[in-house]
């Protein structure tokens, strides 16, 4: 049978048809092959009735194939009702240590004979900086941060797309995804693991700003599952 009868027939499935289908129909093929060689191509065997009887199941079994595909080809599911688990906040406190040129590399920057400052505008920069527990470079690591950041303002200021994923304790595994104006209060915008479909806000503090060094205190309040 070709797409284009598939189309007419279910116009709701155009583009979502998946392998199951075409097995369908492969398998309703060769039914019908067998069955109309059976019984339509050599009448002379059968009685009437028989030949009828024939015809019959041929005609099933095309309805029932056809039935399977309009379920099976639909791109989404019935509408159930929602039923969450109960709300639970946590709140995380910990250390972002960047470098400059090694955890933090600048990846493009617009060619604006106006950019003249030490971080212009119109600059993508790739990060992989570690958490640690403390502001000292030795404390406790905990995970690390990987992501972007767009300086998107003409006072420097910049968006973040950034994941904060947890490699030990309570939350091994899980991660806080933030997509956000680089200001106080960074939305917290989902996770992964234990903070799946999570929300929230990011409160930092720059502790350490040069060329070559950031360390930033973070503050999460966290509303998940």
């Amino acid at each position: 049978m070709s797409n284009v009868l598939v189309n007419t027939l279910f116009p709701k499935s155009v583009g979502f048809l998946s392998i199951n289908v075409s097995v369908l129909f492969i398998n309703m093929k060769q039914k019908f092959h067998y069955l109309s060689s059976t019984f339509l191509l050599h009448p002379r065997n059968y009685s009437k009735a028989e030949t009828m009887r024939g015809t019959s199941v041929l005609s099933w079994i095309l309805i029932i194939c056809l039935s399977q595909v309009a379920v099976r080809s639909q791109y989404y599911s019935d509408t159930v009702p929602y039923h969450p688990r109960p709300v639970v906040v946590t709140n995380l406190h910990f250390y972002m240590h960047e470098f400059t040129g090694t955890t933090a590399v600048v990846l493009t920057q617009a060619n604006i004979t106006s950019n003249n400052s030490s971080v212009p505008f119109a600059t993508l920069v790739a990060i992989n900086d570690p958490l640690r527990t403390g502001p000292e470079p030795d404390s406790e690591l905990i995970g690390n941060v990987q992501g972007m950041s767009l300086l998107a303002g003409s006072n420097a200021s910049s968006t973040q797309y950034i994941d904060f994923e947890f490699n030990t304790g309570k939350f091994n595994g899980s991660s806080l995804s933030v997509f956000s104006r680089g200001e106080a209060g960074l939305a917290v915008v989902g996770g992964r693991g234990q903070f799946a479909m999570a929300t929230g806000t990011a409160l930092f503090n720059p502790l350490l700003i040069n060329a070559t060094n950031v360390i930033m205190e973070f503050n999460f309040t966290v509303i998940h599952y």
